[in-house]
C-alpha cells in the first residue's frame, strides 16, 4: 500500500502523510508545525487566530472512537476550552455507542430488579 503525499505547508516538495503506528503514539513536533501551518494557525472549532500566549490541543477532527484514523490529515489544532467542550459532548455520543454495541453483543448487564405486578387475587368473592 503506498503512503499518501500531502503538500508541505512550506512550500517545495511534498512529504509523506504521517500515521501513527497507534492510536496512543506521540505526534511528533515536525508533524504539529505542518498541521499549525496547514490551518494558518487558526483555531479549527471556533475559526479563532491563535496567538502565542493561547493554549491549545492538535486533536482529530473526528474522533478515534468514532473511528476516525491517527493520521496527519485528521488532526487540527483546537484552542484548548473549545476541545474540552468538543470532548465533553463527545463522551456522551461515546457511550451511547458503547451501550448499544454491548447491548448488540450480548454483554449489557441483564436487570436484576424484578418486574412488578398486581399478583393474583387473593380471593374470590
Amino acid at each position: 500500500m503506498a503512503v499518501p503525499m500531502i503538500d508541505n505547508p512550506l512550500g517545495g516538495r511534498s512529504v509523506e502523510e504521517w500515521i501513527g503506528s497507534s492510536p496512543d503514539a506521540k505526534v511528533p513536533q515536525r508533524v504539529i508545525d505542518r498541521v499549525w501551518l496547514r490551518h494558518k494557525g487558526r483555531c479549527h472549532l471556533t475559526g479563532i487566530k491563535i496567538t502565542p500566549r493561547d493554549q491549545w490541543h492538535v486533536e482529530h477532527v473526528k474522533p478515534l472512537s468514532m473511528g476516525g484514523e491517527h493520521r496527519e490529515s485528521n488532526l487540527a489544532p483546537a484552542l484548548v476550552p473549545a476541545h474540552k467542550l468538543k470532548t465533553a459532548e463527545e463522551a456522551g455520543d461515546r457511550a451511547k455507542a458503547d451501550r448499544i454495541r454491548r447491548k448488540h453483543n450480548g454483554t449489557w448487564p441483564r436487570s436484576k430488579a424484578k418486574i412488578a405486578g398486581r399478583g393474583f387475587q387473593k380471593t374470590r368473592g
